[in-house]
Order: C-alpha cells, then structure tokens, then sequence
C-alpha cells in the first residue's frame, strides 16, 4: 500500500521588510496605471486649447478629469472628486471613469451623462457609503457655447478677454450617489476668446503654516494675472502660486484643474499629470 503524507506544509511567511516593499510596489503600479489613465489618448478640439493635471495627496489619488469628443464635434469635459484619499478613492475613481465614458456614448448632453452616471453608480456608491462630485460640459467650437451640468461640484471661473470675470449660473445637483434618481439641468454660457477654469476643491482649501486656505478670491486673483498665456503657462502659473503659498507643507488634498482656453483657431488638446509635486 502506498503511504501518503497528509501533513500540511505551510508556505514560509514573508518578513515585515518583504511585504513593506510588495506593498509600496504595487501601489506605485497602481499609480502607473491611474497616470496613464489620466494621460490617455486625447482628441483635437476646434477653436480651443485645452489642458489637465491631477496631483495627488498620495501615491494615488479620487480625483478625475477626463476629455470624450463627440461625432458632432463637440467636446465633453468631465472633472469628478470621490470623497476619501488614497487607494479607496482610487478604485471608486476607475468606477467613475468607466462610467463616465459608457455614458458620453450614449447620451446627448452634460445632465443626461450625469444621469446615467448617477443611475450606474448609486448602487455601488451606497453599499460603499461614498460619494462622488462631478462637473460635467460640453464645448460646442460652432456657436461657441459652453453646456454644463453640476452634481455638487464647483462652477468653473471664466475669465474674459477684456480681464473680467464672469460668474456662471450655478444650478448645483446631488453629488452621484446622493439620490437614486436624482435629477440634473444644463445651463449654457457664450464664451469668445475667453478662458474657462475647472477645478477640484483640493486648490481652494489648501492651507499654508498659518491654517489659512488658499480660497477662490486668491485663485480668481491669479487667473486675472495670467489669463493671457496659454493653458500651459496658466497651468504651471497656480501650480507655482500654490507652492509659494503653502511654504512646502504636505499636500492635504488631491489637486486637480482643467482649462479650455476658447480661440479662433484649431489647436491639439493635451493631457499633463505632474508627479513632481509630491513624493
């Protein structure tokens, strides 16, 4: 007869040090993979320019922002914030993205995706008891209008040619995951040669070493003074003032902007996540 031996064999356990540096690898793949998402392949847009960035608190950030051009020619700009940090924030964040872009096919307007987002989300986000802000807008190059929706995210700044700024009809919506069948409006503004500022709160409520927050006034103040430059230099110009403003403290929230940047001529739109900004 043949013996067998049904002692079990244990696998030999890892060390502290070996998990620490599993762990810290898969994370930064987790972020590699978040990067790229953000810098995905992007579409030209006519009469316009446009940029991104996302800057996470951690390695890997709920923040989102996201450009789908439509058969029309119109282009959707979509920036969300999850509630939370971190890796949760993260994985809600890849939930967001998959449906913003299933519903930017099938749908004709920034309510209507907003919609479809909530009804494919709330389930999920209930059993998970998040949420997740979302400005959703379409650029329309043809009669140069800008067509928006809120689900509890801030309005965009808008700051005109002639060095004025334009406050936005602010019809605020639910955050996705508030109300099972939430409802979302659309209003539209007619931009001419004029920049159009998206944001994440992570700007506005930074702090410096005196607990004071960076705020929307100081923000308004800073696109007043580089409104003229391209969506790069305007870019890198808040990024600059928020350094000099926080004096070097640790980053307490996920930092995210979009610009569109209207003009009479067609112009690539590009994709820029700066990992440089933390560490």
């Amino acid at each position: 007869m043949f013996s067998r031996d049904l002692t079990v064999k244990h696998e030999p356990k890892s060390s502290e040090g070996e998990w620490t540096k599993t762990l810290q690898r898969e994370i930064k793949q987790a972020r590699n993979i978040q990067m790229k998402l953000l810098n995905a392949q992007t579409p030209t847009v006519d009469k316009g320019e446009v940029a991104g960035i996302s800057i996470p608190a951690r390695l890997i950030g709920g923040d989102y922002y996201d450009f789908y051009l439509l058969p029309n020619g119109n282009l959707r700009i979509v920036i969300g914030d999850v509630m939370g940090k971190g890796i949760p924030a993260a994985m809600l964040m890849i939930l967001t993205r998959g449906a913003f872009r299933s519903a930017a096919e099938s749908t004709q307007g920034p309510s209507e995706t907003l919609t479809a987002m909530n009804k494919a989300m709330y389930d999920d986000l209930r059993t998970l008891g998040s949420f997740v802000t979302v400005m959703c807008a379409d650029w329309n190059p043809h009669t140069k209008t800008l067509t928006y929706s809120s689900a509890g995210h801030n309005f965009p700044v808008i700051v005109k040619a002639n060095n004025q700024l334009v406050e936005v009809p602010e019809t605020k919506g639910v955050m996705l995951g508030g109300l099972p069948e939430a409802v979302y409006k659309d209003d539209t503004v007619q931009l001419e040669d004029d920049l159009v500022f998206f944001y994440t709160d992570g700007i506005t409520e930074a702090r410096n070493k005196d607990g004071e927050m960076y705020q929307l006034e100081r923000l308004k103040k800073t696109l007043l003074k580089h409104h003229s430059y391209d969506v790069k230099e305007v870019e890198a110009a808040i990024v600059e003032e928020m350094e000099s403003f926080t004096e070097g403290l640790p980053q307490r929230d996920d930092i995210t902007m979009v610009l569109l940047k209207t003009t009479g001529s067609t112009t690539n739109i590009t994709s820029y996540t700066s990992p440089l900004l933390h560490t």
